[in-house]
């Protein structure tokens, strides 16, 4: 067991499935609505006049943003690299959890200044959001039952087997793409998913390596599996903001850089990720999608 797992209680209301992989970046974020604020200042320079920063997160991803079940105080790799982050940039942090679907779009329309979510840096989201510099690695992988590998060896073995998840998630589209059928849930919990693989409702999960890893894990009493060879989409993670956030941009930036450095970031890694270090790209093949 997982050295953190033995540490801390972790609620199964936490969730690994639904992450922030969404497709694009969701159609609420292209309402009207996000021209509320129409304010010329930068988010920077209200940031520093109020002396804090906003960051939305879910609270409910385990192991990047959760809440163990011996405490209300929310926690997580990622929650903990934007704590560290505020305090080097002398600043205090509050946080605006909400559902995955809402983060995009609090950003968009200065609900809050940052998120962090396991969200994907992809080339259509740079094309509406800023970044920060990625601190973590990933590649996406497969839950499957441990007999028979629910039959899969290669993406290509999807077609027809019943793939569940939320249904705005990139690895959804994946699975979709070389037709999977869909098995939509909504905001269930890490046992229900296992267990219905295990009972063949379902014959796989498409998710995040990391993430799949830990939750398998976690549920040693339900007989699946981390897929040993199935890797494919290499992606990297990291602070999405307003677009042309220059100077918030570099300032986080430079908070990241140094705790990349400084060996910050591996350390948190190593806490939340059962020793991994996910600030370095994975040395494994992993095909591109």
């Amino acid at each position: 067991m997982l050295e953190l797992l033995k540490n801390k209680r972790i609620s199964t209301s936490a969730s690994f499935i639904v992450g922030a992989a969404l497709i694009g970046v969701l159609g609420a974020c292209s309402s009207g609505s996000e021209s509320a604020d129409e304010s010329t200042e930068s988010v920077w320079d209200k940031v520093q006049e109020e002396g804090k920063i906003v960051a939305a997160t879910s609270g409910t991803l385990y192991p990047t943003s959760y809440h163990a079940d011996d405490s209300d105080e929310l926690t997580g790799f990622e929650v903990e690299i934007l704590r560290e982050a505020a305090n080097r940039l002398d600043l205090d942090i509050e946080f605006s959890e909400m559902g995955i679907d809402n983060i995009l779009t609090a950003v968009n329309n200065g609900r809050v200044d940052i998120a962090a979510n396991d969200i994907d840096i992809t080339e259509d989201r740079e094309e509406k959001f800023s970044f920060s510099d990625p601190y973590k690695h990933s590649y996406g992988s497969a839950i499957v039952r441990s007999d028979d590998l629910s039959g899969i060896e290669t993406l290509d073995d999807l077609e027809g087997k019943k793939a569940g998840g939320a249904a705005t998630t990139i690895y959804m589209q994946i699975g979709v793409d070389h037709g999977a059928e869909e098995v939509i849930y909504d905001n269930v919990t890490n046992d229900t998913y296992l267990r219905d693989v295990e009972n063949g409702r379902l014959d796989v999960i498409l998710n995040d390596y990391y993430l799949q890893s830990l939750a398998v894990e976690a549920l040693p009493e339900i007989d699946v599996v981390v897929h040993p060879t199935l890797a494919y989409f290499p992606s990297i993670q990291g602070i999405i903001m307003k677009k042309d956030e220059t100077e918030l941009q570099e300032q986080i930036n430079s908070a990241i850089n140094e705790m990349l450095e400084d060996g910050t970031i591996t350390e948190l890694s190593q806490q939340f990720f059962g020793g991994a270090d996910v600030s370095q790209e994975p040395d494994v093949e992993i095909e591109e999608q």
